[in-house]
C-alpha cells in the first residue's frame, strides 16, 4: 500500500482559515508525503487568490477552483478525481479538524491495511469545542437514524475521514453524489464490505467562518437518508 497522501478539503469563503490550516498541515506532516488540494466551491471572497498564491509557493499545493453549482459532495468527488495518491484524507477547511490527528490516522490506516479511518467526534462523552449542544443533539439524532443501516463507525456523520480511492472509483455509480454527508454516502452505498476503525477526536472552534447548514441541506440530507432506506428495503 502506498505510504503517499492526498488531502482533498472543500471550502467556500474561507480565506481567512486557508494560510492557517496550510501551515499547520506542513508542521503535521513533516514525515509523511503528501499534496493538498483545497477545492474551492466558487467563493466570492479573496479565497481564490489565497489559493493561487499558495500554489505558486508550494509544488504540493494544486488547488481547485470550481464554477460548477456549489456541492460540497461534488467538491470532493472533483478533488478524489484529481487526487495523484491512492490514499485519500478528507477535512474541513475551517480549522474544526485539526491536522494533528493525521499522522495517527494515517498510520493506523497503512498499519491495519484498512479502506476507512474515521475522525470520530466524542458526541455522547466528552467536551467538543466546536459544537454547539444544539448541533451535538442533532448529530447524535442523525447518528441513531442512520444505525439501521448497520453502519460500522460512531460518527457518520464526521467530515474527517481517510480512505482508499478506489473505494470511490469502484462504487462511484452507487452513491447518492449531493449534499454534505459523504462518508455515510460512502458507508451506505458502497457495494463491498469496508473494513474500518473510529480515531477518537475533539471537535475544535469553527474560525473566521460560519456553518453552511440550511434549509436546502438539510432537506437533501432527509431526502438521501429515505432513498438510501428504500433501497436497502426493495433490494
Amino acid at each position: 500500500m502506498s505510504d503517499k497522501l492526498s488531502l482533498i478539503i472543500p471550502i467556500l469563503n474561507e480565506e481567512k482559515n486557508i494560510l492557517p490550516l496550510t501551515k499547520k498541515i506542513i508542521r503535521y506532516l513533516k514525515q509523511i508525503k503528501y499534496e493538498i488540494i483545497f477545492v474551492d466551491d466558487n467563493s466570492s471572497d479573496n479565497s481564490k487568490k489565497k489559493l493561487n498564491h499558495l500554489k505558486n509557493k508550494y509544488k504540493f499545493f494544486r488547488p481547485i477552483l470550481r464554477i460548477k453549482k456549489r456541492d460540497l459532495t461534488q467538491s470532493c468527488f472533483d478533488g478524489i478525481r484529481k487526487a495523484k495518491y491512492k490514499n485519500i484524507l478528507i477535512m474541513d477547511g475551517d480549522l474544526q479538524h485539526n491536522p494533528k490527528y493525521i499522522k495517527k490516522m494515517f498510520k493506523i490506516f497503512i498499519t491495519n491495511k484498512l479502506d476507512i479511518v474515521v475522525g470520530s467526534r466524542k458526541l455522547l462523552h466528552g467536551k467538543n469545542k466546536g459544537l454547539s449542544e444544539f448541533r451535538r443533539f442533532a448529530s447524535i439524532i442523525l447518528i441513531y437514524l442512520f444505525r439501521v443501516f448497520k453502519i460500522k463507525t460512531s460518527d457518520p456523520m464526521s467530515g474527517f475521514f481517510l480512505f482508499r480511492k478506489d473505494i470511490y472509483l469502484n462504487n462511484k455509480k452507487f452513491f447518492f453524489g449531493k449534499g454534505f454527508k459523504i462518508l455515510a454516502d460512502f458507508l451506505i452505498n458502497s457495494k463491498q464490505n469496508l473494513k474500518m476503525k473510529d480515531i477518537p477526536i475533539s471537535f475544535d472552534r469553527r474560525f473566521n467562518s460560519k456553518s453552511k447548514m440550511n434549509f436546502v441541506i438539510l432537506f437533501t440530507l432527509i431526502q438521501f437518508y429515505f432513498l438510501s432506506l428504500a433501497k436497502q428495503i426493495f433490494n
